[in-house]
């Protein structure tokens, strides 16, 4: 037991230990560190379960973000929390800030069923399994991290602003301390737990492609325009506001500014209105996955 999570990590690793698992991404409260054969777990709450292999059950509620505090994540960066509640504990969303420069990451793996980030400022330089050399993101640009597949942050531009996506909201962040990346063979097509890697790049144009890396499991895209939106059949029905302005119709009227964020239950319709010409809306859907 720990008051300060990051310094017993810090402690730990002045004895030779080694962090190896540390959980969750956006507020670390439990990390497990191991030194040749011996393993100790720290945690400032002792009282939290840890991630199970069980998905959680899906609870939809209604919600509108916007602002809130951020706090401390993983590895320097900055998370605020898009989704209260996390509908029971299925999804996390986060509004990821990072100062600039070289990235306190190393290599890395989640216990995640979908993950999915999307830049909405500045760049990032990352490096994922099987793809080949470092790649740097841009503003628009979305990946899609399958289950398992080792990547790491590098480094990137001061202010960059991302949004991520991910199922169930509690996870793990496992250490590969075994792997280097970039590795000298990869194979670029290889699946994830039925899922392969996807990085859209915004300035290629064209739809982002999420559906057919998932197999079916979630979809994204890009709403530009005021739109009617018909119920959902699937499960998540998640908005972030890139850019613009814009009015979200459901269960009243709500104004929607610029990193604002929605959750809408799947069984209602729900209508975009009022846009403004830069109005860029990044929206997030994903199938029953009982």
């Amino acid at each position: 037991m720990c008051a300060d999570l990051d310094g017993a990590i810090a402690d730990w690793r002045a004895q030779g230990f080694r962090l190896d698992v540390i959980y969750p991404a956006d507020e670390p409260y439990s990390a497990v560190l191991s030194r040749d054969g011996e393993r100790v777990r720290v945690t400032s709450r002792p009282e939290s379960p840890p991630p199970t292999d069980a998905l959680p059950g899906f609870a939809p509620k209604f919600s509108v973000t916007r602002g809130g505090a951020a706090g401390m994540g993983r590895a320097g960066m900055s998370y605020r929390d898009l989704i209260p509640g996390r509908l029971g504990g299925r999804y996390v969303a986060s509004h990821i800030t990072i100062t600039g420069g070289p990235v306190a990451d190393w290599v890395h793996y989640h216990h995640v069923r979908f993950q999915m980030i999307a830049v909405r400022r500045g760049w990032v330089r990352v490096v994922y399994e099987d793809q080949g050399e470092p790649f740097v993101m841009q503003a628009g640009d979305l990946v899609l991290q399958p289950p398992g597949i080792r990547h790491r942050v590098l480094e990137s531009s001061p202010g960059l602003e991302v949004v991520e996506v991910g199922c169930p909201a509690l996870h793990e962040t496992l250490a590969d301390h075994g792997m280097e990346l970039p590795i000298a063979r990869g194979d670029p097509a290889r699946l994830f737990a039925g899922q392969r890697f996807l990085w859209h790049v915004a300035a290629d144009g064209g739809p982002i492609g999420l559906a057919g890396a998932t197999g079916g499991l979630a979809d994204a895209c890009l709403v530009r325009t005021a739109i009617d939106v018909p119920a959902h059949d699937g499960e998540l029905v998640f908005g972030f506001v890139m850019e613009g302005q814009g009015e979200l119709d459901c269960e009243g009227a709500h104004q929607l500014d610029p990193t604002d964020a929605f959750v809408i239950p799947p069984d209602r319709p729900w209508r975009l209105g009022n846009v403004s010409d830069d109005f860029q809306l990044l929206r997030v859907t994903t199938a029953n996955l009982d």
